[in-house]
């Protein structure tokens, strides 16, 4: 705590790094301010005890900062965005063109986000129109004429676009991945009104319940910050070569292999998964066939978020996705051919295939220990519940919110560290 205090301190005293610092801070309030612009036409108080009750919908208004249930011109949030980039980075599995992109260094990154906020417009129209017909079928919102359907669909789209502006403005000319700072930053704003709720449903012999509540919350804290910064160095030697009179090569370096090396998005996969069933479920008990009402209630009562036999399919899925993600984010096929071409090795590791199977074997022994605490810090509220019944049926802020917050919070650290050596060194040369 006290090297993140001073190295924001220098920060401060930076002009440069203080002048990114209220940048920052603009956007953030710019964002915030158009987070509760309303749309007409719905019904608030109604919609937002729909959210209450389900916790996929729930999950989306987290990701937008509280907008989905205010019906704002940011409802969508970031949503669009996010679930373009994971199929952009899916689709370089299969299509040569956007894996050799991929590997064209800056200029291919710049190319593949063009086609991720590309992607993201129809996603964008496609969500308006789901949450058009989902409050329409709860009867939350009043029927619109086409022409008004269309500018709530434009408005929606355009809101979502706008906060990806946002926040590619945030990370050109501020600190920080500027996405993953507006989505913290929606997560923390919903922080206040969770702590208010809890301390006024709560009596005076549940006090003991919340002091072990905020420990437990404590020790989750420092684990995904344990987690996140846990590596495995493994050494890489460079072959000595002669040029002339100059040596060039010979060096060590280390290739580092996080524990957590996919981060939240086997979460965001598996919720996805796990709560759509549930969900449309839901909606299909009311039908006026008694067989299909039998089946989506069925459905309904296995995916019930407080049931176990849900926790056990969380935390199955997510556990699978964190493999799956993994094996996509990390090829050790082509890292062991770079190396090879480098002119690097592994000691005691033949170049070539050996060094790429002693790699996934090691990624793979690595990946099991991340993947159980990804799964257990995604049916964290849910065991809360069973423990704490009376704080965890109202606490939102679940383990995704503490992994998502927490992580950005140190990235963000580090980048303002990296940005303050840089400038060192930058004066060093001068």
């Amino acid at each position: 705590m006290e090297r993140i205090t001073q190295i924001l301190r220098n920060a401060w005293e930076t002009p440069d790094l203080r002048r990114k610092i209220l940048l920052t801070a603009f956007l953030l309030l710019i964002y915030r301010i158009v987070s509760h612009v309303p749309l007409p036409g719905v019904d608030l108080a109604s919609l937002r005890n729909l959210f209450a009750q389900s916790q996929f919908l729930g999950l989306l208004n987290m990701f937008s900062g509280g907008a989905l249930s205010n019906f704002s011109l940011l409802a969508l949030g970031l949503n669009p965005y996010i679930n373009a980039s994971i199929i952009i980075q899916l689709m370089t599995l299969v299509i040569p063109r956007l894996e050799e992109l991929q590997k064209d260094g800056e200029s291919g990154q710049r190319k593949i986000n063009q086609y991720t906020r590309l992607l993201s417009v129809p996603l964008a129209i496609v969500q308006s129109l789901s949450v058009y017909f989902i409050l329409r079928q709860q009867s939350l919102i009043t029927q619109l004429t086409p022409v008004q359907l269309v500018v709530m669909i434009f408005s929606l789209t355009a809101g979502s676009l706008f906060l990806v502006w946002l926040g590619e403005l945030i990370t050109e000319y501020g600190i920080g991945n500027g996405t993953s700072i507006v989505i913290s930053v929606g997560i923390i704003s919903g922080l206040p009104l969770t702590l208010s709720q809890l301390f006024s449903t709560q009596q005076n012999g549940a006090l003991l319940d919340l002091a072990l509540f905020a420990t437990i919350s404590i020790l989750v804290i420092a684990g995904i910050v344990l987690v996140n910064e846990a590596t495995r160095q493994v050494p890489v030697q460079y072959a000595r070569r002669i040029k002339g009179s100059q040596q060039i090569g010979g060096q060590t370096t280390y290739l580092p292999l996080r524990l957590n090396q996919a981060g939240v998005v086997p979460i965001i996969f598996a919720v996805s998964m796990v709560l759509i069933p549930g969900t449309v479920a839901q909606f299909l008990v009311g039908v006026t066939s008694g067989q299909v009402a039998n089946i989506a209630q069925s459905v309904a009562n296995f995916f019930n978020p407080q049931s176990i036999s849900y926790a056990i399919t969380y935390f199955i899925l997510v556990v699978s996705f964190t493999f799956f993600y993994t094996a996509v984010s990390f090829n050790p096929d082509r890292i062991a051919e770079n190396l090879q071409k480098q002119g690097g090795f592994i000691p005691g590791v033949r170049p070539g295939r050996a060094t790429s199977e002693y790699l996934n074997r090691l990624l793979t022994r690595i990946t099991v220990p991340g993947s159980i605490f990804l799964g257990l810090l995604a049916i964290m509220p849910i065991l809360i519940q069973f423990m704490f019944p009376g704080v965890g049926s109202i606490v939102t802020i679940g383990g995704t919110s503490l992994l998502i917050v927490v992580s950005v919070t140190v990235e963000t650290v580090r980048s303002l560290e990296a940005m303050m050596v840089m400038r060192g060194y930058d004066r060093f040369i001068s």
